[in-house]
């Protein structure tokens, strides 16, 4: 049986997998819901946090520029600039701040050629096709019966996980340079900068747990069925 029909994919797969990322999302959005609407100390939107810390730290000036929707802030390495969204960018609140830092955060490690980043970026080229081709193979494999086919499909699946893993801790590290790039700065100035960039660094670190967990479970998932047939 294909395994979107299995009853054993949806218990140890599907299940578990809308619950983690739903309950994650919703911390996540809930904390940014909160932290935008309270305005930082020191009055400075997300593009003026970023010329700040440019200017304050050991941090060499990128661009900053602004782009359409919310939380799709990131940090584009091919380009070297940092896109911030728009309620980052013109908004003065404190989830600004902690968005903006922990963008800035990557920006650092990229600057001072962090291993973990370098080992991920490694992976980049090959995980253009591994998506297209991990699914292609592991339903081809399974409708016609072919388990070298499957297992080539699981192998390709398997450089998506380790991409997701790696990508744990570099969220993480990023999280706790923007926590010291802000105070280098001088830009948390009371403990309600504190409270509020913490609280949005680490729901925002915990989006990519649950990603690296769901896709875990994928994996061994697609290693338990190889082992069935």
């Amino acid at each position: 049986m294909v395994f979107f029909f299995d009853p054993f994919y949806f218990i140890v797969v599907l299940i578990p997998t809308i619950l983690i990322s739903a309950g994650v999302q919703l911390w996540l959005n809930r904390t940014y819901a909160t932290w935008s609407r309270v305005p930082n100390h020191s009055g400075l939107t997300g593009l003026q946090v970023g010329r700040v810390l440019f200017q304050r730290t050991s941090l060499r000036p990128i661009g900053l520029e602004v782009t359409p929707g919310e939380l799709s802030d990131h940090f584009d390495p091919g380009a070297n600039v940092v896109r911030l969204s728009e309620p980052v960018a013109g908004v003065p609140s404190v989830a600004s701040l902690a968005v903006t830092a922990h963008e800035l955060g990557h920006v650092q490690q990229h600057q001072t050629g962090s291993i973990l980043m370098k080992a991920r970026g490694a992976l980049v080229p090959a995980l253009r096709f591994s998506p297209t081709l991990s699914y292609l193979c592991i339903l081809a494999g399974l409708v016609m019966n072919l388990s070298g086919l499957f297992y080539l499909g699981i192998f390709f699946f398997f450089l998506m996980v380790i991409f997701s893993i790696m990508t744990v801790p570099i969220e993480f590290d990023a999280s706790r340079r923007a926590f010291r790039l802000l105070e280098e700065a001088g830009l948390l100035v009371d403990e309600t900068d504190r409270r509020g960039a913490r609280a949005m660094l680490t729901a925002a670190g915990f989006t990519y747990v649950a990603a690296a967990v769901t896709a875990i479970l994928q994996l061994l998932y697609y290693l338990a069925l190889a082992r069935r047939d």
